[in-house]
């Protein structure tokens, strides 16, 4: 779809809700495709409770097709405390629009949910982080951000298996 060109309306992003169960499932699956993990199915079916509680740091959305109600992408978000600013912060966890919808300027949109959201709690920002191979990611989020804020991620495993 170009813009000026289609007269379908826009995909619109909003909060999940339990009726998205199967859509937002494809998407999880296709995410985890993506990065090439295996996410156990009571995790992801705690993930989806999380989603849906308010009680819960954990938050979601999805971008919808209005013309046939099919999910396109979603974005998680987790609010959380931290010893650097008084009020929560905001780190988005999880970012991912299906192929098909890709080009639409939907990532830059499901960011700026979470931004808004961030705003409405008084988070002075929003943090994520992607993989180094994900280039094409990495380019949308340059764009959005200006710039990489200048950190390296480390993650120490700690797998009892071993």
């Amino acid at each position: 779809m170009s813009a000026g060109t289609d007269a379908s309306p826009q995909p619109v992003i909003r909060p999940l809700r339990p009726a998205d169960l199967t859509d937002w499932t494809n998407l999880w699956n296709a995410y985890q495709r993506f990065y090439e993990a295996d996410i156990p199915d009571e995790t992801t079916a705690l993930t989806w409770q999380r989603l849906l509680d308010p009680a819960e740091p954990v938050h979601g959305a999805v971008a919808v097709d209005p013309a046939t109600g099919d999910a396109l992408g979603f974005v998680h978000f987790i609010e959380h405390r931290s010893t650097w600013v008084a009020t929560s912060s905001v780190y988005l966890e999880d970012l991912y629009v299906s192929p098909a919808a890709r080009g639409l300027g939907l990532g830059r949109r499901l960011i700026a949910y979470v931004a808004e959201h961030a705003r409405d709690i008084g988070a002075p920002a929003v943090h994520w982080l992607t993989h180094s191979s994900n280039e094409t990611a990495q380019t949308l989020y340059d764009r959005v951000t200006g710039g990489r804020s200048g950190f390296i991620q480390y993650q120490l495993n700690l797998d009892e298996k071993k």
